[in-house]
């Protein structure tokens, strides 16, 4: 069973992108994240055409995050994460794909640093903690995937001193990342390639995928009862270097049936 997560940058825009990933590759259960799009405008009817049902949660400008899996339809658990009934970004949808319960998340970015943004995100962060412990605490094999915005090492940026103070690499989410592992969840990529440099994400700007300039942000998190299923895990590089591609690249794992 082969689970992705895509941060596509406009679902609409990069369609053609994502249904030649789609077919190229066949994943069984593919994440987005930044649809940057509404629910109506979301291309439900083309992804059906090419196999796929989905869940869906969408945002007029930014965020937005969707499920798809290939010949079924997700059942939606939740459209929200819980911990805050005020919080209307479309950031977190949660369904139950094969037996697998899966979230496609997309955790804010907290630019600028300090500030209301970045609380958001520490704040946001908890309550995805909270959330995933409770997850924990069902037993259920489940997968915690999506763009967290968290740099969770130095190694997981190129050498540069340009990101010191943006809120991808600060002290306090890598913390709370940690924390979340703490708990009992696994980063996928890092369990089997404990000594690669890996690379999920290449800024637009000063020429960083040419330069292999790049950032670990999207990661794929396996609860205790998926992880003796967990056999493979990679990065789809080569759809970031292609005409009109998200600066993210598809970021994968594979449990054994």
């Amino acid at each position: 069973m082969r689970i992705a997560t895509f941060n596509i940058n406009n679902v609409v825009r990069r369609l053609p992108n994502l249904l030649d990933w789609l077919e190229a590759t066949r994943p069984d259960v593919a994440c987005l994240q930044e649809l940057k799009a509404t629910d109506a405008a979301f291309p439900a009817a083309a992804l059906a055409d090419a196999g796929y049902g989905a869940v869906w949660r969408g945002e007029r400008t930014w965020n937005g995050v969707a499920i798809l899996a290939r010949d079924a339809e997700p059942i939606l658990t939740l459209d929200a994460l819980p911990g805050d009934d005020g919080d209307n970004q479309s950031r977190y949808i949660e369904a139950a794909v094969r037996g697998v319960l899966i979230a496609s998340l997309y955790a804010p970015n907290g630019n600028p640093q300090p500030g209301p943004k970045f609380d958001y995100k520490l704040s946001w962060l908890d309550r995805m903690r909270a959330h995933g412990r409770e997850l924990l605490g069902a037993g259920v094999p489940a997968v915690l995937a999506g763009d967290w915005n968290v740099v969770p090492e130095p190694r997981d940026v190129y050498p540069t001193r340009s990101y010191d103070d943006n809120a991808l690499v600060q002290p306090a989410p890598r913390a709370a990342y940690a924390r979340i592992l703490g708990d009992g969840w696994t980063d996928a990529l890092r369990h089997l390639h404990s000594d690669a440099t890996i690379y999920t994400f290449w800024d637009y700007r000063r020429n960083r995928w040419p330069r292999d300039a790049g950032m670990r942000l999207d990661h794929l998190l396996v609860s205790p009862a998926a992880l003796p299923r967990l056999t493979a895990a990679g990065v789809d590089r080569d759809v970031r270097g292609r005409p009109e591609a998200s600066d993210h690249a598809p970021t994968w794992i594979e449990l054994a049936e």
